[in-house]
């Protein structure tokens, strides 16, 4: 009797009791992810502020970056300007050599005689006026040797003062050329060494949040920038100088041609200076 009494009860107050313990039941579920999500949150502003860094500009990386990255891209910047300081300088030298190049030749081909051309030139100064001086010098120090040797023998002299010419307005490309061809491998070298030195890190701080990651790459791939940076501006300028050489040599080129024809229109002649007056046109 009793036990049936018991179940009665139970069979009564057990749907009520059920009522009242399900929404606390619900509610924890549902405030359980939200607490976690949060807590989660908050974890990865915390190491995201404690790991990037407060400048992302190139003088901001430049300055968090590692000391061999760093004379990486100090090293590609010397370049950059000395790629600047030999196109500024090589730009004013090669104008003014071929602006002298264009008088001298305008003057050798008015001129009817050696004589003459060395007249109109005066003192200019140059190789195409070399050319001249050393096609006078070369007649008067053959004076006493007869036949047609003297052009051979002048021929070699403006040959020669040809390719110093042509070598002195060389100085100074080859640096743009080694700039050119290095300067982007120099910029690699400094990425691979501050990528490597990303990935120690992400492996000592034993996480792999992006926030980790992603300066120390970008410190790395800043090097690689500062290489094309130094290494295109050369290979243009490298370019420009060896075509607008070439046309200077070209210059010269005609120029000691047109030596030539005078110094063997006066051989035909029989009308080379003489003596004083041919030394002092040489000099």
């Amino acid at each position: 009797m009793l036990d049936t009494l018991h179940r009665r009860t139970a069979t009564r107050f057990l749907p009520l009791l059920t009522a009242l313990l399900a929404p606390a039941g619900a509610l924890a579920q549902e405030s359980a992810p939200e607490v976690t999500a949060a807590a989660t949150e908050a974890a990865t502003e915390i190491t995201a502020a404690a790991t990037l860094p407060h400048d992302l500009s190139p003088l901001g990386m430049f300055l968090s970056a590692s000391p061999v990255v760093q004379a990486v891209m100090i090293g590609l910047a010397l370049a950059s300007v000395a790629t600047w300081t030999v196109w500024l300088a090589k730009t004013i030298e090669l104008a003014s050599a071929k602006r002298r190049a264009r008088e001298a030749l305008a003057a050798l081909e008015q001129a009817r005689s050696l004589a003459q051309a060395a007249e109109r030139m005066g003192f200019a100064k140059g190789p195409a006026a070399d050319l001249l001086r050393a096609a006078l010098a070369e007649a008067h120090l053959s004076q006493d040797v007869p036949g047609e040797g003297l052009k051979e023998r002048a021929a070699s002299r403006l040959e020669r003062i040809e390719a110093a010419a042509g070598r002195r307005m060389m100085r100074g490309t080859g640096l743009l050329a080694s700039i050119g061809s290095t300067a982007p491998f120099v910029g690699l070298f400094g990425t691979v060494w501050g990528i490597m030195t990303a990935f120690i890190g992400i492996s000592k701080a034993q996480t792999t949040n992006l926030a980790v990651v992603a300066p120390g790459i970008a410190e790395a791939l800043l090097a690689t920038a500062i290489g094309l940076v130094a290494a295109i501006p050369a290979v243009v300028v490298y370019n420009i100088f060896s075509r607008s050489i070439a046309g200077y040599r070209a210059q010269l080129a005609d120029a000691s041609a047109a030596v030539l024809r005078h110094l063997s229109r006066d051989m035909d002649r029989h009308a080379l200076p003489r003596g004083a007056q041919l030394g002092a046109a040489a000099e």
